[in-house]
């Protein structure tokens, strides 16, 4: 993958994404990374690649759905004219089904996603905006554990669509089940949802491997 100097590399998502980012500072300003794998990447690309000065955005909302990453697109997304969008969506989507029943949260059922989840690659798309998309995954080796079976099924209409538009996909949860083949799934995360510094590294770490961005440019 080789950009063009000072590209915008945007990633939209959720909790995991955001990873308690200051909404209050400037876009690819201090503090605006948040703590997790967007940090980690602004990171290696400052370090790796200086002379391309590219600048990191983070524009993750802790609880996003995908309905709810359609609603600010346009201004969060399209506004910001940016190069490349890394989407990373979906768990919340498949958790509410199992934390959500006495909120009486509504429901984003896999019809409901895939129909807006490639609406929006589409209207991305159609902008000449680069699109990476990256499956939700959950730190959980049991594969029938119904919630991990669920992800499972998010994780395949997300692999179906990078393959429909061609476009370059990671796929995190092979990295954490690798993991949890010699580590127990509390070493990376608490609530088998949100992770460590160590499971952000590994989410960044796919990036960086699907993306072949260091390896290209440096």
């Amino acid at each position: 993958m080789t950009l063009g100097k000072k590209s915008r590399l945007l990633f939209v998502g959720d909790s995991i994404t955001d990873s308690n980012r200051n909404y209050e500072a400037i876009p690819a300003g201090w503090s605006s990374f948040g703590d997790g794998y967007v940090n980690l990447i602004n990171a290696y690309t400052t370090a790796l690649l200086p002379d391309k000065e590219y600048m990191v955005v983070n524009k993750g909302v802790s609880g996003d759905t995908i309905v709810d990453l359609k609603s600010r697109w346009q201004q969060d997304v399209l506004d910001f004219k940016p190069d490349t969008v890394t989407i990373m969506i979906g768990i919340n989507d498949v958790w509410r089904h199992f934390d959500g029943t006495f909120c009486q949260s509504e429901f984003v059922h896999p019809t409901v996603f895939e129909q807006v989840y490639r609406g929006l690659i589409e209207e991305t798309l159609a902008k000449g905006i680069k699109v990476f998309l990256m499956s939700p995954f959950m730190v959980e080796a049991n594969h029938q554990d119904p919630m991990r079976a669920m992800v499972d099924d998010y994780r395949s209409i997300v692999k179906k669509l990078s393959e429909k538009y061609q476009l370059v996909h990671g796929d995190v949860q092979k990295k954490i089940d690798q993991f949890l083949k010699y580590q127990s799934s509390y070493v990376l995360s608490s609530d088998r949802v949100h992770v460590s510094l160590a499971g952000h590294l590994l989410i960044a770490q796919e990036w960086l491997e699907m993306t072949k961005i260091i390896e290209n440019e440096v």
